[in-house]
């Protein structure tokens, strides 16, 4: 039985739509946990510093060291409540292609993990980022395909022309 759904794509791919979706249709309660959360929970600081995180005019996300010891946590902490029995579908951007996966596959350990890769056509997603007018513009462009470079995944959906509900019970029928 699977206990935790990592969700891998760029920037307005369909992620958070699809994770509200399986929890609307997967018979047991799933958190839903996302890079946004954990990005909205950083402080000010964080978030203009080198050290922190930084988004160029161009949509080029940057982390430094700050950002990636609070993530380290983050990660930690999720595996935890995932350990301790909740059941997480985690919608995340792995902007570091395979060195992100291994950095959660080591938190996860050795919990039975649903790998899935979200798909968008750089051009569908950047006029999402667009409509949503809540992230840098060019971001969508920039991670549709660097997020997952090196990446392997159980299963790959893309939201180009799919739903996030067809693209949830896509997911749900491979859990099944």
């Amino acid at each position: 039985m699977t206990d935790v759904i990592v969700l891998n794509g760029g920037s307005s791919s369909g992620k958070s739509g699809i994770a509200r979706c399986l929890q609307a249709i997967l018979p047991d309660p799933w958190l839903a946990l996302g890079t946004d959360l954990f990005v909205d929970a950083l402080p000010a600081s964080t978030r203009a510093s080198d050290s922190g995180i930084t988004f160029a005019p161009d949509g080029a996300v940057s982390v430094g060291s700050q950002f990636r010891a609070l993530e380290a946590a983050w990660i930690e902490g999720v595996a935890a409540m995932a350990r301790a029995g909740a059941r997480v579908i985690i919608d995340e951007v792995f902007l570091g292609g395979a060195d992100s996966q291994q950095r959660w596959q080591r938190a996860l350990g050795n919990l039975p993990v649903l790998w899935v890769g979200v798909r968008c056509d750089s051009a569908v997603a950047s006029a999402r980022e667009l409509a949503r007018g809540d992230r840098v513009t060019g971001m969508a462009a920039s991670q549709a395909d660097l997020v997952h470079q090196g990446v392997a995944y159980d299963l790959l959906v893309d939201t180009t022309h799919a739903g996030s509900m067809e693209c949830a019970l896509a997911i749900a029928a491979h859990l099944s």
